[in-house]
Formats: C-alpha cells, sequence, structure tokens
C-alpha cells in the first residue's frame, strides 16, 4: 500500500500537481471516513488543487504590486474622515469605476489616509483578478529615465504599462525637469484608455503646471488623466497619524492637539 501511495504520489509531482502530492493522505483519510464516491473524492482533489493555485497566484500578484505595506479597507478608519461617506467608499470598493476606466484621485495633506486608502483599493482589485502596480512619483520617474540603459528598469515599466490599475504616489511631491515631465506624459498617453490610475497627490491639479515646468504638457496630462476621473478631496480633514500619535510621555494619551 506504501509503495502504492508513492507511486501515485510520484505521478502526481510529474504532472506538476504538487499540492495534491503534499495533502494525498488526508485526502485519503477524508474519503474513507466520509464514504466518498469516486465522483466525490476526484471532485475534492481538484479542488483542492485549484484553491492552492489561486492563493499562489495572489500572493504573485500581491508581491508583484509592491505595495509599500498590507493595508486593507477594511482597516480604513472611516469615521475619523469627513470627505468620503460610507456610500463612496462601498463604490469604491465594487470596483465598477475601473470596469469603466475611471481614474480617481486623492488629495490632501500628509496623513489623512490618501496612502492607505489606495493600497486598499489596490489589495481589493487584486482580489478580484487585476493586476496592479504601486509605485512613488520619485520611483516612477526613476524607472522612465533609466529603463533605456536598465533591463530590470525596462522590465518593470513594461509590467506598469500592462497592469490593468497603477497607483502613483506622493505626485507632485517635488518638482520635475521637462525632460522628465515629459517622459511622464509618455506613460500616461500609453496608459490613457486601457489603464486606470489612482493618484495621491498634496496639491491640486490647478497647481501642477508649476511643478511640471511646462504648460503644454501640464495640460496634456491633465486632459488624459480627469477626462474619465473622480476627485476625492481631503484637504478639510485632520491629519490621522497626528491625532493618533504615539507618545514618549508615559501615561500621556496621543490624541488631542500638539502642546
Amino acid at each position: 500500500m506504501t509503495q502504492s501511495i508513492e507511486s501515485i504520489r510520484a505521478m502526481l509531482k510529474t504532472l506538476k500537481l504538487y499540492h495534491t502530492a503534499d495533502i494525498m493522505n488526508e485526502l485519503f483519510e477524508k474519503a474513507r471516513d466520509q464514504s466518498l464516491t469516486y465522483e466525490k473524492f476526484l471532485d475534492e482533489v481538484l479542488r483542492e488543487e485549484i484553491k492552492e493555485r489561486e492563493t499562489r497566484k495572489l500572493g504573485k500578484r500581491l508581491k508583484q504590486a509592491f505595495f509599500p505595506e498590507y493595508k486593507t479597507l477594511a482597516d480604513f478608519n472611516l469615521s475619523e474622515q469627513q470627505s468620503l461617506s460610507q456610500l463612496q467608499l462601498n463604490q469604491l470598493k465594487e470596483l465598477s469605476w475601473l470596469e469603466q476606466g475611471y481614474n480617481i484621485i486623492f488629495l490632501g495633506p500628509p496623513g489623512v489616509g490618501k496612502s492607505h486608502l489606495s493600497v486598499g483599493i489596490g489589495i481589493e482589485a487584486i482580489n478580484n483578478g487585476y493586476k496592479v502596480r504601486f509605485t512613488s512619483m520619485a520611483d516612477l520617474i526613476h524607472l522612465l529615465k533609466t529603463q533605456e540603459i536598465s533591463n530590470v528598469s525596462r522590465n518593470k515599466v513594461k509590467r506598469i504599462v500592462e497592469s490593468d490599475l497603477l497607483i502613483i504616489d506622493d505626485l507632485m511631491f517635488m518638482a520635475m525637469e521637462k525632460h522628465e515631465a515629459n517622459l511622464f506624459f509618455q506613460l500616461i498617453n500609453k496608459l490613457y484608455g486601457q489603464t486606470s490610475i489612482i493618484i495621491t497627490s498634496n496639491k491640486g491639479p490647478e497647481e501642477w503646471g508649476e511643478l511640471l515646468g511646462d504648460a503644454a504638457i501640464t495640460t496634456a496630462i491633465l486632459d488624459r488623466i480627469i477626462h474619465k476621473c473622480e476627485i476625492v478631496n481631503f484637504f478639510n480633514d485632520d491629519s490621522y497619524r497626528i491625532k493618533h500619535r504615539q507618545s514618549i510621555f508615559d501615561g500621556e494619551s496621543s490624541k488631542g492637539q500638539i502642546p
């Protein structure tokens, strides 16, 4: 019997059914305990293998997204925000906007949850089978500037172009040179109509021109991003990180105003 099991396990590995090979004994025990028919046993085997493969695919997509941290929408404290309702959050989570090719811009000062929200939406999109890429604006410009001389950068840009959703964090955090702005426009032009974009920024679109340094490029970029776009403004919200900062003083609350 042992030799027969080992033979089956070897054949499963030959067929690249590695997960089934690893849990084969458990599957046999379940079949005996529940008196499964041949059809039901085969159904259980295939379901287990498919479930494991989907789990591996999900893990791979999460890794390739390059999120700075794992923060879900369930972890987002909506009660701390005045600019977003539960209904609006639910609409973002449902991802119908992604199917329709919309972009989203989260505007506001540091600490109000823009990045958390964008990562949470990205994770939700991955869970629903979409390809997602996350990048800071600084890293994105570096990739665009080095793609001609670096295979690593070229491959990363290729994955960005092939993604369903691109998240750009801290857009306009720093001024660009004209060449950098032109490279950014070329990317936006490639993504236009095929990849949705989430942008977080501490400056409104009306201020992007002075940072991009070229009025024509700014207009062209805004035209493509804002054509189908939802803008969520957090400028009237308090910083979550300041309100819930940790204190070095024992017994002192981290909530409240900075002394």
